[in-house]
């Protein structure tokens, strides 16, 4: 620990003596280190008279958003004078990581940072440890957001992120021998030193209330609660750029007025401070529970008050750039993109405020909306696809729900007008959905295709069956309509900064470093994928991360992993049709077979370490379930000493983005075996392949394009293909399946005890009988077993081939240039929003 103490307005240090002085924009060792100080003791929020590892982390967090502030202003300057059109990002998720690493790498002075913490007697590594992840979201989707916001910044677009700033985030997840216990996040129990407070932007946001008529027939939502949200801006730098965006989080605050005096000094202090808690429930957790009506009103108050707040701040950015206002205009200088159907109401929210705020009528609204939103499309299962109950929508949002309504009759009518032809198809199309009149719903994702210019799927497998199935009936009226983006990834965050071995390798033999922002010439690799001093390099860069990831298990878990062992790592949302289940079923195999095994045979196997992690929803009781099944043959099978020199199984308690810059770089072979047809892309199996990490997996999502760009002979293949799964469901149903032996013999080695005393049956049950509720396997583990098994076999021959295995890893690498969320994004930005590149000089 460094040890400071006061002389002469100077904290003396172990690593010497250093004047704070504040240097925003520092560069060089001695100016960071003394801006460090400066923070130290200047913007002080510890004892002074202690400097130890935590303290410096946030005076060099501070010392750091210095630089960002100066840049974000000289952007947000820059995107006000151009003029330029501008994106806005609405997302309920952004899963943003650690910034310390990614904000210094992308500024270019992670050098400096590490000399100057140096001279302290404190090592970088160190210090960015004591940083918490930002619980703002969870799993793919909000990642996704992170990477775009990294891109956009890196691409000097004007574009600019809207979220919710969750105080508990979704939940931080224990392992205890009863399973998965959730507890709260504490990423802001002190504070984030990232976050810059906007007292001067504040909205209010309304709920409940009547709508009311006035004289000239125009209508104004009044009455109800209203709280206001308040702005924390999170600085997002771009890399090698001066750009720096914004992501703007909105927090709801109720204001002191609403506080009632009178009950407090009465004791009745819960309802004096009614209001208060009601603002405190809106920003606390991420998809709260919505099992209670309660529950389901909550989820909707944070999905309108994230559209509201953010609507409404982009009309006064649209407006301060303007003497007069011309609202033809608009869509000429704003494009807002749906992340999911969770900001849908940002569409009725834009016509609300058009037509009562700003006096346009409905024609005119309309215009404007439809050419100004577009829509990501992020899944095909039906429980995603967000309905709400009309019942509820009216009562929270009275005026919202006329304008859903009149979207939907005016909808209904030009198909009748001009597509006389599908009117057929209405009941399947329409937005409000009332075939169940006890529980009429809105179809927020039929509102999100009927109200935008652009519907985009994130794979091309995805967009294939947006087209053909989903919303194959819009495509029958707007055929132009529907595009597809693949998703990506930021190799900064996901190669650079978490692999450096791996990344030195690769700029030393593309003689270039170009490749971190143009992915594409990773494809350079692939002429030294035989070359052996390239392959010993590759190796030996595997390894350290392997050995950074062995350290990280055991601090975490307890659990002693051998380096040399295959790395075998899942790591995503617990989820059925994500089939964790099928993974540990393999490997309660593998520990069966090799139980059956002499010594001498047990020899031969390929030794493996498994490794799987995730949350389940809370209230998700089979995701929980196989949670603890995974906990509990690892149990078994890493004590016992016959067998795991040859096979161990581990859960990776509390999975976010810091332990996912751990394990993927020290991955080798990673599982991406999703039911095919119902993983919309996926961006994990990108991180692993562009790490070196070879895939096991269907051809489900991104996995259909992976394969193809870095070689078939490099990807495991198994498992049913999307167009053959509907038929093997009905053949289930009708009874003509017939299980492998292996699968039975799985199951019944967890049925009999061999893991424990729990009763498994509720969980093994959902892959047995052929139909009903939790039943017939709906998710094909049963039939894709055996595939998966011999997919494994293959696995394990090539890993002792550790030539042809390299070789293998290397042309991953070299294939994943396409993977890059800077090429999704110039997409986005080219053929759909309309922007153009605004560079600060």
């Amino acid at each position: 620990m460094a040890k400071s103490e006061e002389a002469n307005g100077q904290l003396t240090f172990v690593g010497g003596h250093v004047k704070g002085v504040a240097v925003p924009c520092a560069r060089e060792e001695s100016e960071i280190a003394s801006n460090i100080v400066y923070h130290a003791q200047y913007t002080p929020h510890f004892y002074p008279l202690r400097f130890d590892q935590e303290h410096a982390f946030y005076a060099a967090a501070q010392s750091v958003r210095d630089y960002l502030v100066q840049r974000w202003n000289s952007t947000y300057l820059q995107f006000h004078k151009s003029d330029a059109k501008q994106t806005y990002y609405l997302s309920m998720e952004y899963l943003q990581g650690r910034a310390l690493t990614n904000a210094i790498g992308n500024l270019g002075i992670t050098d400096g940072y590490a000399q100057a913490l140096k001279s302290f007697g404190y090592l970088l590594e160190d210090i960015v440890e004591q940083e918490k992840d930002a619980a703002l979201g969870n799993g793919g989707l909000g990642r996704l957001a992170s990477c775009f916001l990294d891109s956009m910044a890196t691409l000097n677009l004007p574009a600019w992120g809207y979220g919710l700033r969750y105080r508990y985030g979704l939940f931080k997840q224990h392992i205890t021998p009863e399973g998965q216990e959730e507890v709260a996040e504490d990423w802001l129990e002190k504070f984030s030193p990232w976050e810059i407070v906007r007292h001067d932007i504040v909205y209010p946001v309304r709920f409940f209330g009547h709508v009311q008529i006035n004289p000239d027939g125009s209508r104004k939502w009044v009455g109800g609660e209203v709280l206001n949200a308040l702005a924390y801006d999170v600085p997002i730098p771009g890399f090698n750029t001066k750009n720096t965006i914004s992501l703007r989080l909105w927090e709801a605050k109720a204001s002191a007025e609403d506080f009632n005096l009178f009950l407090f000094n009465d004791g009745k202090y819960e309802d004096a401070a009614h209001f208060h808690s009601k603002a405190q429930q809106i920003c606390a957790v991420l998809y709260p529970g919505d099992a209670t009506e309660n529950g389901k009103i909550l989820r909707l108050k944070q999905q309108f008050f994230l559209c509201s707040a953010s609507l409404q701040d982009i009309i006064y950015r649209f407006k301060e750039r303007r003497s007069a206002v011309n609202w033809d205009n608009f869509p000429n200088k704003v494009a807002v993109q749906l992340n999911d159907t969770h900001p849908t109401l940002a569409i009725p929210e834009l016509m609300r405020l058009l037509m009562d705020d700003g006096g346009l009528s409905w024609d005119s609204a309309w215009d404007l909306t439809y050419k100004t939103f577009a829509y990501t499309n992020h899944t095909v299962l039906p429980e995603a696809l967000e309905k709400w109950s009309q019942d509820i929508m009216r009562k929270l949002l009275p005026r919202h729900f006329e304008i859903i309504e009149e979207i939907d009759k005016r909808f209904k009518e030009m198909v009748h007008a001009t597509k006389k032809d599908m009117a057929g198809k209405l009941p399947g199309m329409q937005i409000l959905d009332s075939s169940n009149p006890q529980k009429p719903v809105v179809r927020m994702a039929n509102l999100c295709v009927v109200s935008s210019h652009t519907v985009n799927g994130v794979a091309q497998l995805h967009s294939d069956i947006l087209k053909a199935e989903l919303f194959a009936d819009y495509v029958s009226i707007w055929p132009n309509k529907f595009q597809n983006k693949t998703n990506g990834i930021t190799p900064r965050r996901w190669l650079l900064f978490c692999n450096p071995e791996l990344s030195q390798i690769i700029t030393k033999w593309l003689k270039t470093d170009e490749w971190i922002t143009n992915l594409d010439l990773l494809s350079g690799l692939r002429t030294f994928a035989d070359n052996e001093d390239l392959q010993e390099e590759w190796a030996k860069a595997k390894l350290a991360s392997k050995n950074r990831l062995v350290q990280y298990v055991h601090n975490a878990t307890g659990v002693s992993i051998d380096p040399n062992s295959l790395f075998d790592i899942q790591i995503k949302r617990i989820h059925e049709y994500k089939r964790q289940l099928l993974n540990i079923l393999g490997a309660v195999y593998r520990y069966k077979k090799l139980k059956e095994m002499s010594e001498a045979e047990r020899q031969k196997v390929t030794p493996r370490t498994i490794m799987i992690g995730g949350k389940a929803f809370a209230t998700y009781t089979n995701a929980k379930l196989i949670v603890k099944l995974v906990n509990d043959v690892g149990a078994v099978v890493n004590n016992d000493p016959e067998t795991n020199k040859y096979l161990k199984i581990v859960f990776i308690p509390n999975y976010n983005v810091s332990v996912a810059e751990v394990l993927i770089p020290g991955s080798e072979l990673s599982q991406h075996i999703s039911t095919a047809g119902m993983e919309a892309s996926g961006t994990s199996n990108m991180k692993f392949a562009l790490n070196g990490c070879l895939i096991i997996g269907t051809l489900d999502g991104a996995n259909v394009e992976i394969r193809e760009e870095i070689g078939e002979e490099n990807f495991f293949l198994f498992g049913a293909k999307a167009d053959e799964v509907p038929r093997l469901r009905k053949e289930r149903e009708m009874g003509m399946f017939k299980p492998d032996p292996r699968f039975e013999e799985a199951k019944e080695f967890i049925k009999v005890g061999t893991f424990g005393s729990y009763n498994y049956a509720d969980l093994l049950s959902s892959l047995e009988g052929d139909s009903g509720y939790g039943r017939g396997d709906y998710f094909l583990v049963g039939h894709d077993f055996p595939s998966y098994l011999d997919a494994q076999s293959r696995v394990d021959e090539a890993y002792k081939d550790r030539k042809r295995w390299l070789k293998m890893s290397i042309l991953s690498t070299a294939g994943s240039g396409k993977f890059s969320s800077d090429r999704t994004i110039a997409q986005y930005a080219k053929q759909i929003w309309g922007i153009e590149e605004c560079r600060v000089p």
